[in-house]
């Protein structure tokens, strides 16, 4: 009997090179698995599957990880306002994890002896792929043919020739990731340190030009609802993009360091991923306490770097989601946002756990809740040890 192997698949060169040379040339029985984090239309998911049978696959799976992603990771990147380097927010690195999460689950539904991705080996990807098969599914075998073969494309579409496998395999000019956190764009330009993307490359073109508003509303630090229309938090994000990206809202080039020790520069389009998290990081400006604020920042930044390199089922990721859950517990309300062409501002918020409240006093104008002699005394103990330290310091010079 043929061993299995499980094959995450895409459709693409890299993956179809992979069908041929695992089956006919190693000998497997293969098993194609698509793993959908909202990226695919229901047309490209048949056209894939259809394409994975004429290469002569055992059995083709498609997987809608979608609610998952969201519950289980996306979320936590909103509790956390996660951007890497303060611009990013991890749409890719996080959907190569959950995509390898499932198909390690398939191949041990299956009791596959192998699996395998159509990773080189120059990028993030392989490490995250072999980092969640290792801990998932230890002692089956990975067998990542591109990185190991060090092949070109011109040395794939040769040998897929060689198999009967004849398509049109012109590269494109750029290499577009969709999914429901943001589309990543790369090509030439970000290939080098001092280009911008042109107009033609962005996935979504600018069709919007007349100014938007719109109402934002969050339910324990979740977005459940756009223009007073309730929705579950996939829809909302969903909406949100459909709204935001064809005014050019959301795009960027992010610089940042590989896990393998490069540096890396990819462009993105996430209108919604941006004006999700900036809109809760103003509601919680206004909901959460001085020190809630800033330890959530610490270890939101922590989640998002173990995140970006791979590190998903590290225990310490549950520590921190319980710790970013506990905080949104009074996130909630609404959010203004205007929309405009190529940018977003957030106009205010409106929420019943609003700690600006007028009861406590006005900044800079009225107190209500202490007295000046309150004040005067606070702030003499408050200087007191620095005071200190500046008289015993003085006497030593």
């Amino acid at each position: 009997m043929k061993k299995k192997l499980v094959l995450a698949y895409s459709g693409g060169l890299d993956t179809t090179y992979c069908v041929k040379y695992l089956s006919e040339d190693l000998g497997y029985e293969v098993h194609t698995v698509i793993v959908d984090t909202g990226g695919f239309s229901a047309e490209e998911l048949a056209d894939i599957e259809k394409k994975a049978y004429e290469l002569g696959v055992a059995k083709h799976n498609r997987v809608n990880q979608v609610p998952k992603y969201y519950n289980d990771c996306i979320r936590y990147m909103v509790y956390g306002n996660v951007l890497k380097n303060n611009t990013y927010p991890l749409s890719v690195s996080a959907e190569r994890m959950f995509q390898a999460l499932a198909i390690a689950e398939y191949a041990k539904s299956i009791n596959a002896d192998a699996v395998a991705h159509g990773s080189t080996g120059a990028g993030n990807d392989q490490v995250r792929f072999d980092v969640v098969f290792h801990i998932l599914i230890p002692g089956v075998e990975i067998i990542t043919p591109i990185r190991d073969n060090k092949l070109s494309r011109e040395a794939e579409i040769e040998y897929l020739k060689g198999k009967g496998v004849v398509r049109d395999w012109t590269k494109a000019a750029y290499s577009i990731n969709k999914g429901i956190w943001g589309t990543s764009v790369g090509g030439k330009e970000t290939l080098t340190p001092n280009q911008y993307l042109p107009e033609s490359a962005w996935p979504t073109q600018i069709t919007k030009t007349t100014p938007e508003d719109l109402t934002l509303e969050f339910e324990k630090g979740e977005l459940v609802g756009i223009n007073g229309v309730k929705m579950s938090s996939v829809d909302a994000i969903l909406k949100l993009r459909d709204i935001a990206q064809p005014f050019g809202i959301g795009r960027d080039i992010h610089v940042g360091d590989t896990i393998i020790g490069i540096k890396g520069r990819v462009g993105f389009e996430a209108a919604a991923s941006l004006i999700t998290i900036k809109a809760h990081h103003l509601l919680e400006k206004h909901t959460l306490t001085k020190w809630q604020m800033y330890w959530k920042e610490q270890m939101a930044n922590w989640y998002g770097t173990l995140l970006h390199e791979g590190q998903y089922l590290e225990p310490v990721m549950r520590d921190i989601e319980v710790f970013l859950e506990s905080t949104q517990k009074s996130v909630n309300g609404k959010v203004f946002v205007r929309l405009e062409q190529r940018n977003f501002y957030l106009t205010g918020i409106e929420s019943k756990n609003d700690l600006m409240s007028s009861k406590f006093g006005t900044y800079g104008e009225m107190n209500n809740t202490w007295s000046g002699e309150d004040v005067r005394g606070f702030s003499k103990i408050l200087a007191n040890q620095a005071m200190f330290h500046g008289l015993v310091n003085e006497t030593q010079k």
